[in-house]
């Protein structure tokens, strides 16, 4: 009986050493490998309905194509009367505004149309809902050491990435289940005191094989004040 005790304490000892000394790469590979088993965001097709809910405004359905392997982005994006669509196909910009694909200049001031907006629709969407594969971009800094942290009340193992300064200037941090290695938080800061803002995601749900977070709701660093929260609708 205390040869088995003594190598089951071992095996336990082993397990708490591993979990301490994973590297922030080998953390990386193990939730791609929860969340993207099969390796298919790289070739990722698909739609992705999303509605925004902020506080004392009224709500964003988008309906979103991503289509990787073709360079086709688009977002279609309603709010109470008004229907804004934006389309990238392998970089060419293109723009309509309540189904009016030529919409003029004071419309577009009016209500902020710009292909650079564009641009910004697609970074954003692809980067969230590509986490945490997108981590293995060129110009991602992975910090390799990995700290134990407790946020909210849970323990997680946290993965802090950097990025080149052509890619962007930010600090972000990821929270990761430490049993699953399920992606649960993830939170960044700029260069100012205080600044920044967290996400909380919650819910499950199954895309082309990806498991994504369905309730991305976004909260700011400084005082916990609440901002909105973006939730995978079917």
């Amino acid at each position: 009986m205390f040869k088995y005790l003594t190598a089951f304490l071992f095996f336990l000892f082993s397990v708490s050493i591993t979990s301490q000394n994973i590297t922030g790469k080998e953390l990386l590979e193990k939730t791609i490998q929860y969340h993207d088993p099969e390796g298919n965001w790289k070739t990722f097709k698909g739609k992705l309905n999303i509605t925004m809910t902020t506080p004392n405004s009224s709500k964003r359905d988008s309906e979103i194509e991503i289509d990787l392997p073709n360079e086709f982005f688009s977002v279609e994006a309603k709010r109470g009367e008004n229907t804004t669509k934006y389309t990238l196909d392998k970089g060419i910009c293109t723009m309509s505004f309540n189904g009016n694909e030529n919409p003029s200049a004071a419309v577009k001031k009016e209500h902020k149309l710009s292909c650079d907006r564009a641009h910004l629709f697609k970074n954003y969407y692809t980067y969230l809902y590509g986490l945490p594969m997108k981590l293995k971009d060129n110009g991602t800094i992975i910090d390799n050491n990995v700290e134990k942290r407790t946020f909210k009340g849970k323990e997680y193992l946290v993965l802090k990435a950097t990025y080149d300064a052509n890619v962007g200037k930010d600090t972000w941090y990821f929270y990761f289940n430490p049993k699953t290695y399920a992606m649960e938080v993830y939170q960044f800061f700029k260069a100012t005191k205080d600044s920044g803002e967290y996400i909380l995601l919650s819910d499950e749900t199954t895309i082309n094989g990806i498991k994504m977070p369905k309730v991305r709701a976004w909260y700011y660093n400084k005082n916990d004040g609440y901002l909105g929260t973006d939730t995978l609708t079917e």
